[in-house]
């Protein structure tokens, strides 16, 4: 399993969101780039940015920052996500030298749309983001517009729509662990793994020290994303080298 370090933007500066929501914002860096020097140094081999404020409202308001850590980055390490609610959108970014771009939102309301980026950009190039929250019955429904927006579409339904268009990557974040340090859910990404064990899961959300690295590896996913831990020092480098095999 494969660690993705996290930056999320808004307002050009590093930040974390808890549980997504806006008013409960942490700064942890004015610079991004300072952030990204300390990822890199510790040998991460890809990088997760996040345009939260692209995810909230479809603005490109951090598309410099974004330029910059792509440049300071190497060449094909960063995948972006955020407000990619349309093919110009996405081929900006690519233009930008972003390796893969993760597709939220539109990825739900317009399947169409985005099975054909699929075809059209391979993909290996394209992420389907589906962030979920689990119902009464534990079945993990699609949260979108920066989890402002909740749905009844069952992950699993979703993740059948895109079988067909060769859907190879997906990023799956359960809302109510992201940014809580409160231990990834298991037993989703378990399950998604089991469903389809073809797809290469990036798992999102709760990862708070080593111990749950390894039970995530376990579960079988492919990458695991991780900002708040990373951030506040939860994770040393010593820690981490199991999960950077081509550092």
């Amino acid at each position: 399993m494969l660690l993705i370090p996290a930056i999320d933007l808004r307002g050009g500066r590093c930040v974390r969101l808890l549980q997504g929501r806006f008013d409960a914002e942490t700064v942890y860096a004015a610079d991004p780039l300072e952030v990204l020097g300390k990822y890199l140094a510790f040998g991460a081999r890809s990088i997760h940015v996040v345009d939260l404020d692209g995810a909230r409202d479809g603005s490109q308001a951090n598309r410099a920052a974004i330029g910059r850590l792509v440049e300071r980055a190497r060449p094909g390490m960063v995948q972006v996500g955020g407000g990619v609610r349309s093919r110009e959108v996405a081929d900006e970014l690519f233009g930008l030298g972003v390796a893969r771009v993760v597709v939220g939102s539109i990825a739900v309301s317009q399947p169409d749309e985005v099975c054909a980026w699929l075809g059209e950009f391979g993909p290996e190039r394209v992420v389907l983001a589906f962030d979920v929250r689990l119902d009464a019955a534990g079945t993990p429904r699609l949260a979108t517009h920066g989890w402002e927006r909740q749905t009844e579409t069952s992950l699993w339904d979703a993740v059948e729509r895109y079988l067909p268009a060769g859907l190879r990557h997906v990023l799956c974040t359960d809302v109510a662990r992201d940014g809580a340090l409160s231990g990834p859910n298991l037993a989703l990404y378990g399950d998604c793994v089991r469903r389809y064990p073809n797809i290469a899961w990036q798992a999102s959300g709760g990862v708070s020290n080593v111990s749950d690295l390894h039970a995530l590896a376990a579960t079988g996913a492919a990458a695991v994303i991780s900002g708040r831990a990373l951030l506040e020092g939860r994770l040393s480098a010593e820690e981490l080298v199991p999960f950077l095999p081509a550092a």
